[in-house]
């Protein structure tokens, strides 16, 4: 039984991380892409740094898969846009979310007696912030719009 479960957790261990993309392994996924890449543009995408120029492979290895995809079409031709987002939660405060009853022995009477008392739970909001887009045309970066803080 404990043979079984030990196996079970080591399984879900290594699904778990082999779903997790970090750059090293999103440069073995595009090894030939990065291995024709000179020495300082290999370092600015090891350290998450991205051009005007970059293909959209340079860029995946740089960042990661994008949060959101869009396709802009205009005048000047159509333009996708690659959306990176931060997740967090938000702190809202305190709010009385009943009331806890709980009963001790009274000797006098014999009997019991019931008491309550306040309950109060912290709230959070979960938050989506967006960082960064980047915009491809022709399978170029052609602008990057990077969130102030």
């Amino acid at each position: 039984m404990i043979k079984s479960l030990l196996r079970l957790l080591a399984g879900v261990l290594v699904l778990g991380l082999a779903a997790c993309s970090t750059i090293d392994s999103r440069i073995g996924e595009k090894a030939d892409v990065f291995a024709r890449l000179d020495p300082a543009t290999q370092a600015r995408i090891r350290q998450g740094i991205i051009g005007l120029g970059f293909t959209r492979d340079m860029a995946y290895i740089a960042l990661g898969k994008p949060d959101e995809i869009h396709d802009r079409v205009n005048t000047a031709g159509r333009t996708t846009v690659w959306t990176y987002n931060s997740y967090y939660e938000r702190y809202e405060g305190t709010l009385h979310a009943g009331y806890h009853r709980f009963a001790t022995w009274d000797p006098r009477t014999r009997g019991y007696r019931y008491q309550y008392e306040p309950v109060y739970a912290d709230v959070y909001s979960e938050q989506q912030e967006t960082n960064i887009r980047v915009f491809f045309q022709n399978d170029k970066v052609t602008a990057i719009e990077q969130m102030k803080r």
